[in-house]
């Protein structure tokens, strides 16, 4: 599902992965990061794909909210976890939503 996010501007934390075979835990753990993320102040949305890369975006009303969830301590848990068995690597990129536009098809 697409996020329906405020007018600009806000953050978007782009996190982009390739996964290992493990599989152990993985998607309760995913699961629960979101219910967990959407309990903070400032989450705005989140969106995630995935076929060989891995391509998930939070969505934030400032860069203090995405610090803050950064700390969180299952959060930070779930990070340990995906760097000894779930991640062969990954990249997290903060951007600034600036401009954003959409379109929707009448069917």
């Amino acid at each position: 599902m697409i996020s329906k996010t405020p007018k600009p501007p806000y953050y978007a934390v782009i996190f982009t992965s390739l996964r290992t075979e493990v599989l152990e835990d993985y998607d309760k753990t995913s699961l629960r990061m979101i219910e967990l993320a959407k309990n903070y102040d400032g989450f705005l949305g989140v969106e995630s794909a995935r076929s060989k890369l891995g391509i998930t975006i939070s969505y934030w009303k400032s860069l203090a909210s995405i610090k803050n969830w950064k700390k969180d301590s299952e959060h930070a848990i779930a990070q340990k976890k995906g760097k000894e068995l779930w991640y062969q690597s990954y990249r997290v990129r903060i951007s600034k939503v600036e401009r954003e536009y959409s379109f929707k098809s009448k069917e």
